[in-house]
């Protein structure tokens, strides 16, 4: 039941996904996406993101 999400900013450098703990953000087109049913919420992604794309 995450809230994360990413916003149009990201640059697809791939830092939050190697940043999630369950593998909830993946590549997309043209820019990671999250899985709102595997996110847990936990805020990694938000921390390490170089953008701050990843919002909450």
């Amino acid at each position: 039941m995450g809230t994360h999400y990413i916003t149009e900013d990201c640059t697809t450098c791939g830092a939050c996904e190697s940043a999630c703990p369950v593998e909830a953000i993946s590549p997309g087109d043209p820019m990671y996406v999250i899985d709102k049913q595997a996110c847990t919420d936990c805020g990694a992604c938000d921390d390490v993101c170089p953008v701050e794309a990843i919002k909450h």
